[in-house]
């Protein structure tokens, strides 16, 4: 019995976004990390045994492209997530322990907790991501951080001026960095692949900035009622400000992190990871053109699967 047949007449019928061939989807968990033709010759994915040496890793590959900008004397700006987070202590560190200053960064955070009209938790709010971002990345480099004024949130009024300042930076020589995990819907950053339909053809998408209020797909709530809410589904807004492909895909490097593993065998990545490493590039299911670009893909082993059946 095959999923589709079960789907016709089911709650799950047109629960799933328009173009997505589950058939294709369910190969694709059955391939491991094997190396695909349509991949960018500078992406690789590097396999971590556990989350203790994920967070290093990724922290460390972080600090490390901050670190080289610096000795090449170029600004650096970066897109950050609010997911997956561990990697902050350890670039901190880093950074920190190397005397590293971080006055030649621009940070921009991908996206952001709001209504239907753009408006954003407030930042003294735990649960808004420039408090996170704060307490788990900035407040950490003391003396060596990124200047307040070259940080930028995605409130309604700033994410529509993201465009002009990268382009501006770039314009300097400035690198851009994209850091980045990987939804359940297999968004980057909160651009759901149900946006897809919205737009013509796949130039007209990637040509897509940001959205404000953009309204998210239920397995995503759910995915951050399990992730950052302790189940707590009520807590979890509905929709976010997101930057969109015409921001991450002009990335010059990008440093992924697949960290989906609950234990017990349990896990919510798997699919999506793999998914991400073999599908090839399509609007309906955005992650799958993160393997275009050069960078790395920090995952957890036992999302390469194998992803079969277990009773927990």
């Amino acid at each position: 019995m095959d999923f589709m047949s079960t789907v016709k007449g089911s709650l799950l019928e047109g629960f799933y976004p328009e173009g997505w061939d589950m058939a294709r989807i369910d190969a694709c968990c059955e391939k491991g990390v094997a190396r695909e033709g349509f991949w960018n010759k500078e992406f690789n994915p590097v396999e971590c045994k556990d989350i203790h040496e994920f967070d290093v890793l990724m922290g460390h590959e972080i600090a490390l492209q901050i670190k080289k900008t610096r000795e090449e004397g170029r600004k650096l700006a970066m897109i950050l997530p609010v997911g997956p987070m561990g990697m902050y202590r350890w670039a901190s560190y880093f950074i920190t322990e190397w005397k590293l200053p971080c006055d030649h960064v621009y940070t921009f955070n991908m996206d952001e907790w709001s209504d239907a009209d753009g408006n954003t938790l407030p930042n003294t709010n735990p649960a808004s991501f420039e408090y996170s971002m704060k307490e788990a990345f900035f407040n950490k480099l003391g003396e060596y951080t990124i200047p307040e004024a070259q940080r930028n949130f995605a409130t309604k009024d700033n994410l529509p001026t993201y465009e002009g300042k990268i382009k501006a930076l770039k314009a300097e020589g400035a690198k851009l960095v994209l850091v980045y995990g990987i939804g359940r819907m297999c968004h980057i950053a909160f651009w759901e692949p149900q946006f897809a339909t919205d737009y013509k053809s796949d130039e007209e998408w990637k040509q897509a900035t940001h959205r404000i209020g953009a309204k998210l797909h239920p397995l995503t709530i759910e995915q951050n009622a399990l992730t950052s809410f302790k189940s707590r589904t009520t807590l979890v807004p509905c929709r976010a400000n997101t930057i969109g492909p015409g921001l991450f895909l002009q990335a010059d490097y990008a440093i992924g992190g697949a960290d989906g593993v609950l234990g017990r065998g349990m896990g919510w990545q798997g699919m999506s990871f793999l998914t991400t490493l073999h599908y090839g590039p399509d609007r309906h299911i955005t992650s799958t053109y993160i393997p275009t670009l050069p960078g790395r893909l920090f995952y957890l082993s036992e999302l390469a699967g194998p992803l079969t059946a277990e009773c927990n």
